[in-house]
């Protein structure tokens, strides 16, 4: 678990993962990119008294991906669970997810049925690949336009009906991702080039590719309370935009792709840009930009 600035939410999150209920859970690793003295001092005092929670701090913010990684090298067990500090587990959830995964061979991913508070599916729960055809579909919503054409491309699945179990797919979101630790280790971890936003889009594509299986399991759930960290909410989008192009200059660099890319490289500049100027139009009157989800 890689935290900045979480807020209230981490403490429950971090209770959930360490129930009872969540059997088979040796260690939680919160790797501390920043948060404020109050909530530092809680996370000490906690880890002195609960042998389980180890707190990596005093590197400052190097970003997600980086801190995935140093949690997933301290680790000890056999499977990983890569959780944001702000999705919020179901009873039993993480034995639930693995009895699912470890059923279906030695390397996969997984994740979990990740919903928002109001009980609604999270957008980028179940997913396709990024492509430049599925980023183009979903950033126009091309499907509205064209159903029967541009539906099968869209990136975001979570409005289509909910399978009954386990189900093999594309990619999962970022917020809640387990795989045995060999795996992760195999595919060389997350890319530290990026550091906020489209790390998880990229593990998924190195896995496709690799041929490990993803899997989506609707029966296990988590909540994601996305907007609970604390952030600059214009350098949170330089993040994601440099994030996508990072992602297809690294899988779509090829000369006869060159114009698209182009293309698409100019929508997300173009994008960025607008972003920042709602951003700054909507600053609170008090300078602080208040919470922003700094991870997803």
């Amino acid at each position: 678990m890689v935290s900045y600035w979480t807020g209230p939410v981490l403490s429950t999150v971090i209770k959930a993962v360490l129930a009872p209920d969540q059997a088979g859970v040796i260690e939680l690793i919160l790797v501390d990119n920043g948060n404020s003295p109050a909530v530092a001092g809680e996370l000490a005092r906690w880890a002195e008294t609960e042998p389980r929670l180890t707190v990596v701090n005093g590197h400052g913010n190097i970003g997600f991906a980086r801190g995935c990684n140093i949690g997933a090298h301290r680790a000890r067990g056999r499977y990983l669970l890569l959780l944001n500090p702000d999705c919020h587990l179901g009873p039993g959830a993480i034995p639930a997810l693995l009895a699912e995964a470890t059923a279906l061979g030695d390397d996969w991913m997984s994740g979990c049925r990740v919903l928002n508070p109001d009980g609604s599916d999270q957008r980028g729960s179940r997913r396709a690949l990024l492509t430049p055809c599925t980023a183009l579909v979903e950033a126009f919503r091309l499907d509205r336009l064209a159903p029967r054409l541009f539906r099968p491309y869209r990136l975001n699945h979570h409005d289509d009906p909910l399978p009954e179990a386990t189900t093999r797919v594309p990619a999962i979101s970022g917020a809640c991702m387990m795989l045995p630790a060999a795996t992760f280790h195999a595919v060389g971890g997350m890319d530290e080039g990026y550091f906020l936003h489209v790390d998880d889009l990229d593990l998924c594509w190195r896995l496709h590719e690799m041929g490990i299986p993803i899997y989506y399991a609707p029966r296990v759930e988590a909540v994601h309370h996305a907007g609970s960290s604390r952030g600059n909410p214009v350098r949170i989008e330089w993040h994601k935009t440099r994030g996508f192009l990072r992602y297809f200059r690294l899988h779509f660099y090829k000369l006869h792709r060159l114009p698209l890319l182009a293309l698409l490289s100019a929508g997300i500049l173009a994008r960025f840009g607008i972003k920042a100027i709602w951003s700054i139009l909507h600053w609170p009157r008090n300078g602080q930009p208040g919470n922003h989800d700094a991870r997803r």
